[in-house]
């Protein structure tokens, strides 16, 4: 089976090879500052799912002069890069801040695009207007987190938005001709098969230009961690995982950038699935079944 990759496409569009930097804004979420709640998601962990970014107590300039280093053992070519802002919810907070980070990457030579993981409902009107604004100096993308289509994973996993919000952030975002990459969980306790698929398809049909999709990690220290000790829920096998992932490949559009197919567990605070600690090996899986199908 075909598919475009996260990595053919940054050959597409900047004709070279691109590394994507992870850094930390210093921002928290309204899921964890009271306004929505105070425990986060029920899956994300104590640094908002930015396990791999740089220290926030670093300037934006000197995390991405880090994240540089680290990668530049596997560079035989110029290289370029993404600033991707991973850790929490990186549009909640005052338009002047977002500014000042967003330019101090933009403004970096070898940065091709800035990359931007927010929730469809921090997306003020003069947030969208600064994005608009910066998207005509470098490319900007940005990551929205809906994991899921159905109501009542959303409310068990406490998501905080309903499914309209996503819908409105992408027609905003899109208005102002910037590029969606949607994040999926496959994997959420209670959810069937076919409930996955039904979140792919809609995602698939809701005019975003990427996806990425995550397998479901249990992460010590998160709430879901507990549930899954008391056995309210198991994880999925290698070969489950696998097959869906194919099955759901096959529902997108031929052009939907595949930004992911797995994820990244920090292992020293992965509790299942432990499978899933050796991506080298899930991705090898992964490919050899899309090539067979």
């Amino acid at each position: 089976m075909e598919y475009y990759s996260f990595n053919q496409y940054l050959r597409d569009t900047f004709g070279t090879k691109v590394y994507k930097i992870a850094l930390d804004g210093g921002f928290t979420c309204p899921n964890r500052d009271g306004t929505l709640g105070t425990r986060g998601c029920i899956f994300c962990s104590g640094r908002g799912s930015g396990e791999f970014a740089q220290p926030s107590e670093l300037s934006i300039t000197e995390q991405l002069e880090q994240g540089k280093q680290r990668v530049a053992a596997k560079i035989n070519e110029s290289g370029k890069y993404i600033a991707y802002f991973q850790a929490f919810t990186n549009t909640y907070a005052p338009v002047e801040h977002l500014r000042k980070l967003y330019m101090e990457a933009l403004e970096m030579p070898d940065v091709a695009a800035v990359s931007i993981a927010t929730r469809p409902d921090c997306l003020p009107e003069e947030v969208l207007d600064l994005l608009e604004e910066l998207n005509h100096i470098k490319p900007v993308w940005v990551e929205l987190g809906l994991q899921t289509i159905h109501e009542r994973t959303a409310d068990y996993i406490r998501r905080g938005y309903p499914l309209t919000v996503y819908d409105q952030a992408v027609q905003a975002l899109r208005a102002r001709e910037i590029e969606v990459i949607t994040h999926v969980i496959l994997g959420l306790p209670g959810e069937t098969e076919q409930d996955m698929l039904a979140t792919v398809d809609y995602v698939g049909k809701s005019g975003v230009q990427g996806i990425k999709l995550q397998l479901l990690h249990v992460i010590e220290g998160t709430d879901l961690a507990e549930e899954y000790r008391q056995g309210v829920f198991s994880c999925m096998t290698l070969e489950e995982y696998v097959d869906l992932v194919c099955r759901a490949i096959a529902l997108l559009p031929e052009n939907m950038v595949i930004h992911r197919m797995t994820g990244d567990g920090d292992k020293k605070t992965l509790i299942a699935p432990l499978w899933s600690a050796d991506k080298k090996r899930v991705l090898n899986a992964l490919n050899k079944r899309l090539r067979e199908s």
